[in-house]
């Protein structure tokens, strides 16, 4: 037998933050534990059933069964101009400004392989989705992390970049509303991205995943309403969170011409694209009735508030998001972000994602997801309590 040993790249990397937590779950159910996961971001509702019936339609088709195009069928991609138009009253090029994404992480995890050379900086903000920093190792590049801060409303402080690293920047990953503190931009902020990429030749990465999960009127903004956005970089969005299609990976990425180009010859070299049937569903998803997501909105905006009540209660410190379904909690005094996860998960059965889990500003903090129905929230905190932090 030939000895197998991985590259310096794979054994670099750090264990990856879900796959672990699933090792731990698995370890816990094996002994006998009552499990309520609010770890993964993996929303438990179903997609909504007109998407459903799209896709089942579309997969009776024989034409749909071969390769799809690389960048995405023109329907679909005409669809999602449609929609930043309609939301957030941005005009795309559906021929040169979209490409079609097998779910945004596939694009993420890709596009550092267009623009950076070994050597080369991104910067990063921590703590941040794990893919962004992986991203760039994978492309022999290296990451600078802006630390996301409380004080700062979790957004990057820019001015506090060495100069140094700037010179050596070619790419920024921001993503809001933002994963896992659920902080969320403003029209400033985004002008003073702009501002800082063009001064510095830097390319923007904008996750917007979470722009549709958002309570209480408030109405999250697109990077690329920003005035001179375009010219500096790209929004990643997916149909994932939106219309609860974790499963059916589809997403896109929009923006400044070129790159999408070049993310576009970097898949073109990778996969073969999106199963054109699933893109029909993401049609109906854009188009169809938005009574769906009213409803998500509405059911996670409830489950806020129990968990968000219970926990200040029981004398936790979080702040009520006004987006995603996520809630970033200060630990108690004493713990760490770990071992209060490994407590909660040993005497209490509840899985919840240590926040240095993304990163090590996010050190002293947890992540939960809205992801189970009420009853079982209420439970949560029953449980919590029962513990007694």
């Amino acid at each position: 037998m030939i000895r197998i040993e991985k590259s310096d790249r794979l054994k670099n990397l750090p264990p990856y933050l879900f796959k672990e937590i699933d090792r731990q779950k698995e370890e816990a159910g094996k002994r006998g534990i009552d499990i309520i996961d609010l770890g993964v971001g993996d929303p438990d509702m179903p997609t909504p059933p007109h998407i459903i019936e799209a896709l089942h339609m579309a997969a009776l088709n024989p034409g749909n069964h071969r390769y799809p195009s690389y960048t995405g069928m023109d329907d679909f991609n005409k669809a999602v101009a449609r929609w930043y138009k309609r939301r957030f009253n941005v005009d795309l090029d559906y021929k040169k400004e979209i490409v079609t994404l097998i779910g945004s992480k596939e694009g993420i995890a890709h596009i550092p392989l267009a623009f950076i050379n070994p050597g080369d900086v991104a910067l990063v903000t921590s703590p941040g989705y794990p893919v962004y920093d992986i991203g760039v190792r994978f492309a022999d590049g290296q990451t600078y992390f802006m630390d996301l801060l409380k004080e700062n409303n979790f957004l990057p402080d820019l001015d506090a970049v060495p100069d140094e690293i700037v010179g050596k920047a070619k790419m920024m990953f921001i993503n809001y509303p933002n994963n896992p503190t659920s902080g969320v931009a403003t029209d400033e902020f985004f002008q003073e991205v702009v501002s800082f990429a063009k001064a510095n030749n830097i390319i923007v990465c904008h996750d917007a995943a979470y722009t549709e999960l958002a309570f209480d009127g408030y109405r999250p903004i697109s990077f690329l309403e920003t005035e001179g956005a375009k010219e500096v970089g790209i929004e990643f969005h997916s149909l994932s969170k939106t219309y609860n299609m974790t499963g059916w990976r589809i997403g896109f990425a929009v923006g400044r011409a070129e790159a999408i180009q070049a993310l576009g010859q970097v898949k073109s070299n990778i996969d073969s694209g999106v199963f054109q049937a699933i893109q029909m569903a993401g049609i109906a998803a854009m188009e169809g009735d938005q009574t769906c997501l009213k409803e998500t909105n509405r059911e996670y905006a409830s489950r806020r508030d129990i968990l968000v009540e219970g926990l200040v209660n029981l004398g936790f410190s979080v702040q009520k998001p006004k987006a995603t379904f996520y809630l970033w909690i200060e630990v108690p005094q004493g713990y760490s972000s770990a071992k209060t996860a490994s407590r909660l998960l040993t005497e209490a059965g509840i899985v919840v994602t240590p926040g240095n889990g993304f990163g090590a500003a996010g050190e002293g903090y947890i992540r939960i997801a809205l992801t189970v129905d009420k009853e079982r929230l209420k439970e949560v905190i029953e449980r919590i309590n029962s513990i007694g932090f």
